[in-house]
């Protein structure tokens, strides 16, 4: 590796590394302020609090990091180009591709950290981080769907229930069907169902089963009853933000139970597993297009470079969060939803790139 390359690299991950603990203790304390009051109020734990924000460093800082790469070799790049150091490195006979490599090297580093971390560190750290959330700081928010819920428990049986309350672990206006060859074998219906822990089962009031056999029909029916069902009571609504506290591996299967499920939020589950692979991927974009855009001395110097680095970044982070937006309250694909960002600044990237080379 030539000297160049090692100079690059290493102002690349310099400038980054210095640009996170610049932005992340300021992010804690912007947190902070905004959260006092309720922390005050719920007199929390030192503890937990501490706790929370050493989570919070990792929710931060996987949400924002591709911007802190744009704008680290924005900045790195612009005072290069203006000390003229990147004109004589081209005058040289190094092509502008060649030029390119160190800086793919560098994101290539930092894609790959990003992508382990995003996919096996982060999620426990995201799970502690919602849990003080709704603990805390949501009290009134609903952490998961507790009304009209339609569950397939397998390929056979069905499960239907108008609300659930998951801190009393009980359901209303309960339906249990069971079907063979899509044909109905028997439905369970009760004005509400409970999960006993002392005892593993469920308890049913107004109990009430009808059964088919050919053209006969047996009906059973009880004030209370007490059974067992093949699925916990928990499953029956899923957490909100469950699927960002999976791993990789755990996401995988847990997105294949909630598709043949039914899950009405299959679509959120599916762009939080497109974005574990599109986030990282965007490192090596904007690292692109902030050399295309940097490299060359303008009239209003780094200034200028800043100015459509920080429009560019926060351009980047309102059309993630639309799409993801979309994602939830229409029918956009979580494909798009994760990746179309991605494809419009690649456009952008090699425009600029283009322009670049001439």
């Amino acid at each position: 590796m030539k000297i160049l390359d090692k100079y690059i690299i290493l102002k690349y991950l310099s400038t980054l590394s210095a640009m996170l603990l610049l932005f992340v203790p300021i992010g804690i304390l912007v947190d902070l302020s905004e959260k006092i009051d309720k922390l005050k109020e719920f007199d929390v734990p030192f503890n937990e609090i501490l706790d929370y924000y050493l989570n919070f460093v990792w929710y931060f800082g996987n949400t924002l990091y591709p911007i802190f790469v744009f704008l680290s070799v924005i900045w790195f790049t612009s005072k290069v180009a203006n000390d003229s150091e990147i004109i004589a490195i081209l005058s040289s006979g190094i092509s502008f591709n060649r030029y390119l490599k160190p800086f793919m090297i560098s994101a290539t580093i930092v894609a790959v950290i990003a992508l382990f971390s995003g996919m096996f560190i982060v999620p426990n750290k995201n799970k502690n981080y919602n849990e003080f959330q709704y603990k805390y700081l949501k009290k009134n928010k609903k952490s998961r769907e507790t009304s009209k819920i339609y569950k397939q428990i397998n390929d056979e049986d069905f499960v239907y229930v108008s609300s659930y309350n998951p801190t009393r672990e009980m359901a209303y206006d309960f339906s249990y069907e069971n079907f063979e060859d899509n044909s109905l074998v028997y439905k369970i219906t009760a004005r509400n169902i409970r999960w006993i822990e002392k005892d593993s089962i469920y308890r049913l009031s107004d109990y009430f089963k009808r059964s088919f056999s050919g053209d006969k029909q047996l009906i059973e029916s009880a004030r209370l009853k007490d059974t067992i069902f093949p699925f916990k009571i928990k499953e029956l609504s899923t957490l909100n933000y469950m699927a960002e506290t999976q791993n990789f591996f755990q996401l995988n299967k847990f997105i294949e139970e909630e598709t043949k499920s039914g899950s009405p939020l299959i679509n959120n589950h599916l762009l939080v597993r497109h974005k574990r692979w599109s986030t990282p991927l965007s490192v090596y974009i904007l690292t692109l297009l902030a050399v295309s855009v940097s490299s060359f001395k303008r009239r209003g110097g780094m200034g200028i470079n800043l100015a459509f680095g920080i429009i560019t970044a926060f351009t980047f982070v309102f059309f993630d969060k639309f799409f993801a937006v979309m994602v939830s309250k229409s029918n956009l694909s979580p494909f798009l939803g994760a990746w179309i960002s991605n494809i419009l600044f690649l456009i952008l990237a090699l425009y600029f790139l283009n322009n670049a080379k001439k």
